[in-house]
C-alpha cells in the first residue's frame, strides 16, 4: 500500500482529495484539509516534490540568471526568493561570470522543461538570440533590455540620476563627476544623457577625467578619489556614484586624503541600501525589494494561473550628510 493509500484508507476520504490537499486545492474543505493534515503529521509523511510537480505539470523551480552576486544583486534575490517561495517555487542560482556558453545553459533548461520560468538579473548574449527561448516559458529581466519579447521590471535611471544632479546643483555645487557602472549597459546611458541634459542646461563645465566607467565596488570607488586627484586644479566639488558601495570607498579614501565630505567632496550614492544609512551618505531610493516582486508578478499568469497586481514604483532622493 502506498503512503497517499495509507493516509486515505486512515482519514477516510479518496486517494484524489489527499492529492488536492497536498496541492493546495481550493476544493477541499478545511475541516478535511485540518483532517488529513493531522494524519500527514502523525504518519511524519513527507510529500514527494517530483510526483507533486508531475501532478502540476510544472517543476515548481524558476531559473535565476547573473553574471556574478554582490550586494545589491543579494537585495534583488533576497526580495525574489521570498515572493516565490510563498507560492511553493524554489530557484535555481546560475552565475555566469560572463561567460556566454555558460549562461546559455540557464536557456537550455527553459527549453528541457528543467525550470518554469527564467529571470535575468545581468546578461551578456545577444538579446536576438535570448529572446528566441521565449517560445519555451515566460522570461523576466531585472537587466533593462532593448528586445520587446523579454519583458522588463527595470526602472529607467534616468529619472534617478535627474533627481541627485537637480540636488547638487540645487544646492551650489557645479563641477560634477561621475563614477558610472558598466560601460554598455542601457541604465548607464541613461544616467549619461541626464548628465549631459543637466551640464547643458546650465552651463556647467564637463571633463572627461570627471567621468569614469566600470566603477562598481568600494575598491573602486577609492581609486577614483586617487585617480582624481592627479588633476588637483581642476577638482570635482561633487561625485554621482554607480551604487552606494562606491560611495562608501570614495568616502574612505576622500578621508585618508584630507579631504572634508561635504566641503572639499560632496557624494551622492544609488539604492539607498543599509550600509548609505549607516554611513549617512545622501543616495537614490531605489525600490529594489519591489521590482524583485514584479517579476514574480510578470511571471505570475504562466506560474500560478492568474495576473497579479504591480507594485508602483518611483525614485526618491534621500538627503543626509554627504551633501
Amino acid at each position: 500500500m502506498s503512503n497517499l493509500d495509507q493516509i486515505a484508507k486512515l482519514a477516510g476520504f479518496s486517494k484524489a482529495t489527499v492529492s488536492r490537499v497536498l496541492n493546495n486545492s481550493p476544493h477541499v474543505s478545511q475541516e478535511t484539509r485540518s483532517k488529513i493534515l493531522k494524519i500527514m503529521q502523525e504518519l511524519d509523511y513527507v510529500p514527494n516534490r517530483n510526483a507533486i510537480s508531475l501532478s502540476k505539470g510544472q517543476t515548481l523551480q524558476i531559473g535565476i540568471i547573473t553574471s556574478t552576486i554582490n550586494e545589491i544583486v543579494l537585495a534583488f534575490l533576497n526580495s525574489f526568493v521570498e515572493v516565490a517561495g510563498q507560492y511553493e517555487f524554489q530557484t535555481i542560482i546560475y552565475t555566469s561570470g560572463e561567460d556566454k556558453k555558460k549562461e546559455l545553459l540557464a536557456f537550455e533548461d527553459l527549453k528541457r522543461k528543467r525550470v518554469d520560468a527564467l529571470v535575468i538579473i545581468s546578461c551578456v548574449n545577444d538579446t536576438d538570440l535570448l529572446s528566441t527561448y521565449c517560445k519555451y516559458g515566460p522570461i523576466v529581466s531585472w537587466q533593462r533590455m532593448d528586445h520587446t519579447d523579454i519583458r522588463s521590471v527595470a526602472m529607467d535611471q534616468y529619472e534617478g540620476y535627474m533627481l541627485a544632479l537637480k540636488h547638487l546643483i540645487q544646492k551650489g555645487y557645479t563641477r560634477i563627476a561621475n563614477a558610472f557602472g558598466r560601460p554598455r549597459s542601457i541604465n548607464t546611458h541613461s544616467r549619461q544623457r541626464a548628465y549631459a541634459y543637466i551640464m547643458e542646461q546650465h552651463n556647467l563645465p564637463v571633463l572627461q577625467h570627471w567621468n569614469y566607467s566600470s566603477i562598481y565596488n568600494i575598491r573602486d570607488g577609492e581609486q577614483v578619489v586617487r585617480d582624481l586627484l592627479q588633476y588637483r586644479d581642476e577638482f570635482p566639488q561633487a561625485i554621482l556614484c554607480s551604487n552606494d558601495y562606491v560611495a562608501v570607498g570614495i568616502i574612505c579614501e576622500a578621508r585618508r586624503q584630507l579631504l572634508n565630505v561635504p566641503e572639499d567632496l560632496a557624494i551622492v550614492g544609488f539604492d539607498n541600501t543599509e550600509l548609505a544609512h549607516t554611513m549617512g551618505i545622501t543616495t537614490i531610493q531605489n525600490p529594489i525589494a519591489a521590482q524583485a516582486q514584479n517579476a514574480f508578478y510578470m511571471l505570475s499568469p504562466q506560474l500560478v494561473g492568474y495576473q497579479m497586481e504591480l507594485h508602483p514604483l518611483q525614485y526618491s532622493l534621500i538627503e543626509r550628510t554627504t551633501t
